[in-house]
């Protein structure tokens, strides 16, 4: 072999290389599903949308890194007649914890953090905290965490920290710290953050899995650690380099046209929730302080955008060519990590680093596989990956709070259904 045909196939090979790394769109024939079964998913989607129970959607589906459905139905938004398109912008909240979850492995790769690190060691407010036991009067005694909380506890939802909701409720309604919503902040995530250190939590280090400030801690974590802003430092090391060019924690002016407006289930059919910045609303998200950057709840995102990060996770922590993890710090996050401990009502499923994840198909009792890792949001958004599959799966549309609707399930069965090899 001369050097010209020498350096011609390793030119092939590198093409070959980066472009399984990609996501490019294919027949379904092409990745072992079928076309005609794929498309009933539009039928059925299209259902919810007629019933009015849903506005629009979007649903995109990967496997082998070809798209092989890729659509909209219904509209963006009611009032306005506006179709709902692929490229349309959605409020992802808790979607936002994987991305912040990957910041984490990040900076451990880069040496800056082990999550293995207490908290208190980047945020002192988190050195001495405490749990609320309740008693049997109907009140709670306060008592010493016994060991500190640590960035794997936060990254597993075992650091006993829930939404402000628990037995001291009333010390977290005081301080103005209740609820994942946080676009209305007028003040940096961190001072937030620190606020909550003193204040007491729901469970016990390592003993029980609450969900709830864990990821919005963590983003504080990732400033103090990185130097940068969280909006910063994501941008810089997750979002550019995979071409995620439409997810933002604040919708830029000129995008504004494309965010799916927010509906509630309501008895006969969805209504549209109000302007003012709640959980229930459309947020703040345009008009806004535009200071808090919530790690656990606030990016808005694309199905497209967000398809490239979970394809990046299913490659092993690269796409496009770019290494954003590596392979064994992305084996580490998909595993299960709850041991004794369990999410609640979820059987057959744990918790790795930011992920949900399967570890019995027929506990769990529904189609997909053991190893499968995802998580959802409070829009009723989802998303999921199928590792044995080779399959991406996300699903937005904007319904809060989303009562008496099975698309989440159907859409799981319509996408399995289709594989025919």
């Amino acid at each position: 072999m001369n050097l010209l045909h020498r350096f011609l196939l390793v030119l092939f090979l590198q093409f070959h290389v980066l472009s399984a790394q990609v996501m490019t769109y294919a027949s379904p024939e092409s990745v072992g599903m079928s076309t005609e079964r794929i498309d009933n998913l539009t039928t059925v989607l299209q259902n919810y949308v007629d019933s009015d129970q849903l506005a629009g959607a979007v649903a995109l589906v990967a496997r082998k890194n070809k798209i092989v459905y890729f659509e909209a139905v219904g509209q963006r938004d009611k009032a306005n007649n506006s179709p709902m398109q692929t490229d349309a912008i959605f409020r992802i909240a808790s979607q936002t914890k994987a991305l912040v979850s990957v910041g984490i492995m990040i900076l451990q790769e880069q040496g800056k953090l082990l999550i293995s690190d207490p908290v208190g060691k980047y945020i002192s407010e988190f050195q001495n905290t405490q749990v609320a036991v309740p008693n049997e009067n109907g009140g709670y005694t306060l008592e010493k965490s016994k060991r500190p909380i640590t960035l794997r506890d936060l990254l597993t939802h075992t650091a006993g920290i829930g939404y402000g909701y628990g037995a001291a409720s009333d010390l977290w309604e005081k301080a103005e710290i209740q609820g994942w919503y946080f676009a209305h902040r007028d003040e940096p995530v961190l001072e937030t953050v620190k606020r909550m250190g003193s204040l007491p939590f729901d469970a016990q280090p390592g003993e029980k899995f609450v969900y709830g400030y864990n990821t919005d801690i963590l983003g504080g974590v990732i400033e103090i650690a990185s130097g940068q802003s969280l909006q910063d430092f994501l941008q810089s090391h997750v979002l550019d380099p995979l071409g995620m060019n439409d997810t933002h924690f604040y919708l830029p002016k000129n995008k504004v046209s494309r965010l799916a407006t927010v509906y509630s289930s309501a008895e006969g059919g969805i209504v549209r929730t109000s302007d003012e910045g709640t959980m229930v609303s459309q947020g703040a998200y345009v008009e806004g302080p535009r200071k808090s950057f919530s790690g656990g709840a606030g990016y808005l995102s694309t199905a497209m955008d967000y398809a490239r990060f979970l394809q990046m996770m299913l490659n092993g922590g690269t796409y496009d060519g770019k290494q954003i993890l590596s392979r064994k710090s992305v084996e580490l996050m998909i595993a299960d990590h709850l041991d004794k401990t369990k999410i609640n009502n979820a059987n057959g499923t744990g918790f790795g680093l930011g992920f949900s994840v399967v570890n019995d198909l027929g506990l769990r009792g529904q189609l997909g596989s053991v190893g499968e890792f995802g998580w959802g949001g409070a829009y009723h958004s989802t998303y999921w990956v199928d590792p044995k599959e080779e399959l991406v799966v996300v699903y937005f549309t904007q319904l809060i709070p989303a009562n008496s609707i099975d698309d989440h399930a159907k859409l799981r069965t319509q996408v399995y259904q289709a594989i025919v090899d």
